[in-house]
């Protein structure tokens, strides 16, 4: 496949790109700035298998080879922007790039206040443990346990509106800043579980046999997909980027990935934005 990918490893753009977002272009149409450039600017944190993350020094996953194939039909290169997750929307509001660029939950308040793309992923929240760990076979085996789930995240916040309906509740609830952080705590025993969305976790366990799911999922059902600004200058490349993801949901290419990366197809929505479940 040809690379499309030009990667800053950075909590900000350069002097340059930052001034081509804003100097005087805040009201231009984004696709159009876009175009220009010759460069989609995008706002992740490239650390969440496998829908994102660095192999050397490389962005890999899911997300990278669908954009990567869209990016290419517009005719520009991806400029990637790496940042702890809870500072990846915030980003997007600070015109720090174009959109974000990572399996994103939709939920209601995040649609009062961006812009999202056709779903790409399904978010449902479910929970990993030890494999060995032969005390937890259910969600809520976890009552009187501590546990975690990733800072800023929806299936954290997910995680601890469910902790509340247990009777009993968790000895502790703690949060990370990334998942590797709260996979490496689960490994070493300081917590009995994790919460994140079903591909990340399928992917997880796929990969490291040491973690097993906790079935069944906690969450409603949800779907994942990439926002933009909600404003009418970003209108033109949120309508330029689902163009991309219904082709290439329609011509089989998205289900192709999905087995590549999660070793499962999920049937995803093409017509329009589902309304969120929360």
């Amino acid at each position: 496949m040809r690379s499309v990918f030009k990667f800053i490893r950075s909590v900000g753009l350069t002097a340059v790109a930052a001034a081509a977002m804003t100097s005087g272009a805040q009201a231009q149409d984004v696709l159009d700035q876009v175009k220009e450039r010759g460069e989609l600017v995008v706002g992740t944190e490239l650390n969440y298998a496998p829908f994102e993350f660095l192999d050397g020094d490389t962005p890999v996953g899911f997300d990278v080879d669908l954009i990567n194939l869209i990016a290419a039909d517009m005719g520009v290169t991806v400029k990637w922007i790496d940042l702890p997750w809870a500072s990846v929307l915030p980003g997007l509001e600070a015109r720090k790039y174009d959109m974000v660029l990572a399996g994103t939950t939709i939920t209601k308040a995040r649609m009062e206040r961006y812009y999202y793309t056709l779903p790409i992923g399904d978010a449902t929240v479910t929970l990993v443990k030890l494999a060995s760990n032969d005390e937890i076979t259910k969600p809520e085996d976890i009552v009187g346990q501590p546990v975690g789930g990733v800072r800023g995240a929806s299936h954290g916040q997910q995680f601890k509106e469910y902790i509340e309906t247990l009777d009993g509740g968790v000895a502790d609830f703690k949060e990370y800043g990334a998942s590797p952080e709260a996979y490496a705590d689960l490994a070493a025993g300081r917590i009995v579980a994790v919460s994140g969305a079903m591909p990340n976790l399928a992917y997880l366990t796929a990969q490291n046999p040491t973690f097993e799911l906790v079935l069944p999922s906690i969450g409603k059902p949800s779907y994942q997909a990439w926002p933009l600004r909600k404003e009418p200058e970003s209108e033109s490349l949120r309508d330029a980027l689902n163009e991309g993801i219904r082709k290439y949901n329609e011509d089989g290419t998205i289900a192709e990935l999905q087995e590549k990366w999660f070793g499962t197809v999920m049937p995803l929505p093409s017509d329009e934005v589902p309304e969120p479940n929360f």
